[in-house]
């Protein structure tokens, strides 16, 4: 913007001075022609009357002296007779007409001007006073007047170009601001404020932006506290519960409920500091998802061994880290696990396999032996066909893509379901530069046998369901 506004205005300031210089330079070039004649036709008007008056000899000797002091325009005098005073010329047409018609006049030459003064009285008939203005007297001073314009209209150039780039700069500096407050806040800093300066435009652009910000931030707090507030509502049940469980006189029955009603309590207490807790996603999160992904695996695997469930858990050699938190990743890693617990039978397998992204960051795969996905689009928001919320694959993919990732679901060969989460790599591509792919039919995982390198689970090498597929780790691996 700021080029733009230096290049129009150079624009328009050429324009201005094109059109004020060329016909100025034109004019001074007439006035130097004109002067030069002038001063020639003074000349010769003041000869003529000596061409009367003098004699021969003095005449000779007048013209003589008015040629040394006027060498620019040198004089002639053409007397009847033939007889020829002063500066050599040729007795040309114009000289023959002026004594013919017995008149003065100014008439052009290729090398200049002539003036041609006709003097009457003389008893022989009519003698000619003739000066010449070469072209150099003509056009004397004229370069340098040229010169002169062309150097001040540069000057004013420059100046418009100056004057220009601070009324751009005055512009385009609160108009980066505002840009990169409205950067910021698309990048999850909601403290963000843009400078309110600049012209009255500006300022109201930055004023807006710095309201829009308050009232975003705003609804995010009204959003968490009801989030809590709701959370909390649960609390009132929960404790009723806790009295009809501590009222059970089968010590089994009612320690299996009270152990079931802490974890809900403790569920209800996470969701509440969850929902204060200020947004999390930026570039300063990151974890070791080889971690992150061993613990939430240990964690669900007593539930496949009671489900009889073969659960294999592949995981990359040392230390992989993500740009995500380890609370997020952790939260991802349940919901995907929890979807295969609650939509695939008892006795169906399941494998979890983390490896190491090309160009960074991880690649996160959960296949199972199960009945697969539905038809409709399983990461859509509120949508679900297996009786849930609709939430949970969605909060999976946005959590992968707030890493810079991507989350692909599929089937696997079996015919089961099978989610690939792509998590960016620490220092990767901001949440607004990533690629979002979601396909109904992602590629399958790979081939996975309980007891490998890297595994857990049962510690079998039962082959299960052969649901994964070598190729997929040439395209993803």
């Amino acid at each position: 913007m700021r080029l733009r506004i230096v290049m129009l205005v150079v624009a328009a300031s050429s324009l201005v001075l094109v059109s004020f210089l060329v016909p100025l330079a034109l004019v001074l070039r007439t006035l130097a022609a004109d002067r030069a004649v002038s001063s020639a036709t003074d000349v010769a008007q003041w000869m003529a009357p000596l061409a009367v008056t003098l004699r021969a000899e003095n005449l000779r000797l007048a013209v003589t002296q008015a040629n040394a002091q006027n060498t620019a325009t040198p004089v002639t005098v053409f007397l009847p007779g033939g007889t020829e005073m002063g500066a050599p010329a040729p007795r040309s047409a114009a000289v023959r007409l002026a004594a013919l018609q017995r008149r003065s006049f100014t008439t052009s030459t290729p090398d200049g001007v002539e003036v041609l003064v006709a003097v009457q009285g003389l008893p022989a008939g009519t003698a000619v006073v003739r000066t010449f203005v070469p072209d150099a007297q003509l056009r004397h001073g004229v370069t340098r007047a040229w010169l002169l314009l062309g150097g001040v209209g540069l000057g004013l150039l420059v100046l418009s170009v100056a004057v220009a780039d601070q009324l751009a700069r005055s512009l385009v500096r609160p108009l980066a601001g505002v840009a990169r407050a409205s950067d910021r806040l698309a990048a999850g800093d909601l403290s963000a404020r843009a400078e309110v300066a600049g012209p009255p435009e500006v300022r109201r652009a930055g004023a807006g932006l710095n309201r829009l910000a308050r009232g975003i931030g705003e609804l995010l707090v009204h959003e968490r506290e009801t989030v809590a507030d709701l959370s909390h509502r649960l609390r009132t049940p929960m404790t009723a519960l806790r009295i009809d469980a501590e009222s059970l006189r089968d010590d089994a029955e009612r320690a299996q409920l009270l152990a079931g009603l802490y974890t809900m309590e403790r569920t209800i207490d996470e969701v509440i500091r969850e929902a204060r807790r200020p947004a999390r996603v930026g570039p300063g999160h990151r974890c070791d998802a080889t971690e992150v992904v061993a613990e939430r695996a240990a964690f669900w695997l007593p539930l496949a061994e009671d489900t009889e469930r073969a659960m294999t858990v592949e995981l990359a050699d040392g230390e992989l880290p993500v740009r995500v938190s380890a609370e997020d990743l952790g939260a991802c890693m349940d919901i995907l696990l929890e979807n295969v617990f609650a939509h695939t039978p008892d006795g169906a397998a399941l494998a979890i396999r983390l490896s190491r992204r090309a160009g960074g960051g991880a690649w996160l795969v959960v296949a199972d032996d199960g009945p697969g996905f539905p038809g409709a689009d399983a990461t859509e928001r509120g949508r679900s066909s297996g009786g849930s919320t609709g939430l949970g694959l969605d909060i999976a993919r946005r959590i992968a893509e707030s890493s810079g990732g991507t989350m692909t679901i599929g089937r696997s060969v079996s015919g089961g379901g099978s989610v690939t989460v792509g998590l960016g790599p620490v220092g990767g591509p901001a949440d607004g530069e990533r690629r979002h792919r979601r396909t109904r039919h992602g590629p399958p995982a790979y081939p996975y046998a309980g007891g490998g390198p890297g595994a857990s689970g049962n510690g079998s090498a039962e082959p299960a369901s052969s649901f994964w597929s070598d190729s997929f780790w040439s395209d993803y691996g």
